[in-house]
């Protein structure tokens, strides 16, 4: 929702780092493996004890992604690069998950169930995303919902930075990823039918 509609807060800043990296022969595949690095080293500063460090690394990594988008519009973009971006995004969520899974063994089984529900949501996004004959700014089909990656990025911030939560906090990102898939299914059946 907030990469839907806030989106346009901060693309100056997007497009303008996006430029300022075009310029100096950066390419947008470059920047994606870059927010991969980035992304997972989210996940070890989580487990050597700096959430907030790694908190901001996130954000960090977040926003190369996006950049990473933006460069590819003002580019020639490929598909295998969206295939890394949208691969990538899905290793960074899961080192978040194994992550916490490792340093609480107490909430398993509500991070199994956030697995299942993310699984399903990115399911059924990239299902339409390849079937679908709409196309946006963006490579595919982009397919909004209630949990998009700001909202992850929220849920993951609250999960590291407050862990006498997590329990609620996790089965609270659970619910919302499991009725953005309810809510992309049923827009599935609208618009392709």
């Amino acid at each position: 929702m907030l990469d839907t509609h806030a989106r346009k807060y901060v693309q100056p800043s997007i497009e303008k780092t996006a430029s300022f990296l075009l310029r100096r022969g950066r390419t947008p595949n470059q920047i994606t493996i870059l927010a991969l690095i980035v992304g997972l080293s989210t996940s070890l500063l989580y487990l050597s004890g700096y959430p907030i460090i790694g908190v901001i690394v996130l954000w960090i990594s977040g926003f190369l992604d996006a950049v990473d988008g933006t460069m590819a519009r003002h580019t020639k973009s490929s598909p295998f690069g969206t295939v890394m971006d949208v691969t990538f995004d899905r290793i960074v969520e899961v080192a978040m998950i194994v992550a916490i899974a490792y340093l609480h063994p107490e909430v398993m089984w509500p991070l199994l169930l956030l697995s299942v529900s993310i699984i399903i949501s990115m399911t059924v996004f990239l299902v339409v995303g390849a079937v679908s004959e709409k196309a946006g700014i963006k490579s595919f089909y982009y397919q909004a919902g209630a949990a998009e990656r700001s909202e992850g990025f929220i849920f993951f911030s609250i999960m590291l930075l407050f862990p006498n939560f997590l329990l609620w906090s996790t089965l609270l990102f659970f619910a919302v990823e499991l009725f953005t898939g309810i809510q992309r299914f049923i827009e599935a059946k609208r618009i392709l039918q």
